[in-house]
């Protein structure tokens, strides 16, 4: 067994070992902690709350709850603060800020002295900024996340964010309801603490932590405001001091075949396509590459086994209630890599032999019944997208599969606001819409791919249309829509030379996306454009300078290829 360093691991370096640990002692000390106390293993706890976080105002009962469960098991608590990231709350968007977060993490585990770390995250690009800095540091890591939130109610029916809302906005922007209805609804979103309440980016994340190995089985699900989640902190709290005197290493359990696990688990779920580039930026940090033909093959043989919104008409709450991660990992077992470890110790399979508990087939369907017979998300690739594009099938109209059309462009996303809605917009709902410039290096990779059904044609009814470009789209959004194209415009990429008129044509069933312009004229274009402004100063500028693409997880390239 790995010695256990404490306080002493990690010393501050005055040149003087001894003096080093004293002097440490004695600042301990400060803290009214005793010696008895100071000679157990250190927990690190890395929290993450903000009144700037909606998802994680009830964090302090958690990082309680936590400590509650290292101090029985023999440990010393230490909760420590990082970057914090509110989905809604930040400019330009929270994405650009996930590898900051991912540093802070990883600095912050490695830098003070813990023999292991809890960490506490839920909103959006915490858990994969969390999971990065784990992978990095490469210390005894666990991940406990913050739960959804339970959901609301609006005239006899359930609302949760975020997908509810974009129905009811797309309802008000096609003149269904008027100013006073979306202000009450406005109120009934988002009724509690905790993650959206669909499968969005959070909840599916919290999944793909726990297919990872890195959170404790039957934790992902499990409500904020259910008295479980802190049962569950005060556990992982347990495991924590287990992992410090048997050390497990996040390099140990996040490997190339839990990673395609955790691939599997994502198509299953319908789960959001944010989880490609953040499950790609944690694998690449430990040098793990999967591909995109792998993931189309990993896709093509998983069904989605999950009835929830924003692919179907569930919520987390009901999930949780229907058996959670468990049951979707059994019936995915004949897929799995099995001889995977986790971080309690055991591997896959020692937990699928356990005794199965109850399942709701309303809402988990049996691999022999699926929600649909092939995975949620695909990768595209084409003269448009050379180095590739996602769609999410399972949230997209099928009538819409194989689709030319005419490209209706909007050079960036303020020619998108300023547009859109104008009646004077040549557009018709056989048209393709094609945002540009939203990509990493443009504009950070905003959630702007959801772009909005011209106004004029929403209230004429139509409800979806293929639409293109190289930003993201949340988790709990749905329609026809590639995203992630790469390169960017911005880049270079072929979409910077997509113009008004020009033809596009989707093939899912092909997984091609393609520019129907001759390639000399498209090369032509691409040599009329602008060079990008350059940011200036911090972290800005670094971000700029360094981030990569989409399929390679939008990570600053130093982080990743320095472990690869």
């Amino acid at each position: 067994m790995a010695e256990t360093l404490g306080l002493d691991n990690g010393l501050t370096n005055y040149g003087d070992r001894d003096f080093a640990r004293y002097l440490r002692r004695s600042m301990a000390h400060s803290m009214g902690i005793s010696s008895e106390l100071l000679s157990r293993p250190v927990i690190g706890i890395a929290a993450s709350p903000s009144d700037f976080n909606n998802c994680h105002r009830y964090m302090p009962q958690l990082v309680e709850a936590v400590s509650r469960g290292v101090l029985a098991a023999g440990g010393l608590p230490r909760m420590f603060p990082t970057v914090s990231l509110g989905e809604v709350f930040l400019n330009p968007t929270s994405m650009v800020y996930r590898n900051l977060m991912s540093m802070d993490v990883e600095e912050m585990v490695r830098a003070q002295p813990m023999d292991a770390v809890v960490l506490i995250g839920g909103c959006d690009k915490t858990v994969p900024a969390q999971l990065m800095g784990a992978a990095s540091a490469n210390r005894p890591a666990i991940q406990l996340v913050t739960g959804p939130m339970s959901t609301g109610r609006h005239k006899g029916e359930r609302l949760g964010a975020c997908t509810d809302c974009r129905r009811f906005w797309g309802k008000f922007r096609a003149g269904e309801i008027d100013s006073t209805e979306i202000q009450i609804v406005e109120t009934r979103l988002a009724t509690t603490a905790g993650t959206c309440a669909v499968m969005g980016t959070a909840s599916t994340m919290a999944c793909i932590a726990e297919a990872l190995g890195m959170s404790l089985p039957g934790t992902a699900a499990i409500p904020a405001v259910d008295s479980q989640r802190l049962v569950a902190a005060e556990e992982s709290g347990k495991a924590a001091v287990r992992l410090a005197r048997s050390p497990i290493l996040p390099s140990q359990v996040i490997t190339e075949q839990s990673v395609e696990n955790a691939f599997r688990v994502l198509m299953a779920l319908g789960g959001s396509t944010n989880a490609i580039i953040h499950l790609t930026a944690v694998a690449g940090r430990l040098g793990i590459r999967i591909s995109p033909q792998r993931l189309n093959d990993i896709s093509d043989e998983t069904p989605v086994l999950v009835d929830l919104k924003p692919v179907g008409e569930g919520y987390m709450e009901d999930f949780h209630a229907a058996g959670g991660m468990g049951a979707v990992l059994r019936e995915l077992r004949p897929l799995l890599n099995l001889d995977c470890l986790t971080i309690d110790g055991r591997t896959l399979r020692e937990r699928l032999n356990e005794r199965a508990g109850w399942v709701d087939r309303k809402i988990i369907r049996p691999f022999t019944d699926p929600v649909s017979n092939v995975g949620g998300l695909i990768s595209l690739h084409g003269s448009l997208a050379p180095e590739g594009a996602i769609f999410k099938r399972a949230a997209a109209t099928p009538a819409l599969f194989e689709k030319e059309g005419r490209a209706v462009v909007f050079e960036g996303l303020e020619d998108l606001s300023a547009r859109v809605d104008s009646p004077d917009l040549d557009v018709t709902a056989d048209d393709i819409l094609v945002l540009k410039n939203a990509g990493p290096l443009a504009a950070g990779m905003p959630e702007a791919g959801y772009l909005p059904i011209p106004s004029k044609l929403a209230k004429a009814g139509v409800k979806d249309m293929v639409r293109i470009s190289d930003a993201r789209m949340s988790g709990t959004a749905y329609g026809t829509i590639v995203l992630h194209v790469s390169p960017e415009a911005a880049a270079g990429g072929p979409l910077e030379a997509v113009r008004n008129g020009d033809r596009i044509r989707l093939s899912v069933s092909k997984k091609t996306i393609d520019l129907l312009v001759d390639p000399a004229e498209v090369a032509r274009r691409l040599e009329e454009r602008k060079p990008l402004p350059k940011k200036r100063g911090g972290y800005q500028e670094l971000y700029q300078r360094t981030v990569t693409q989409a399929p390679e997880g939008c990570d600053l390239d130093f982080l990743a290829q320095a472990r690869s």
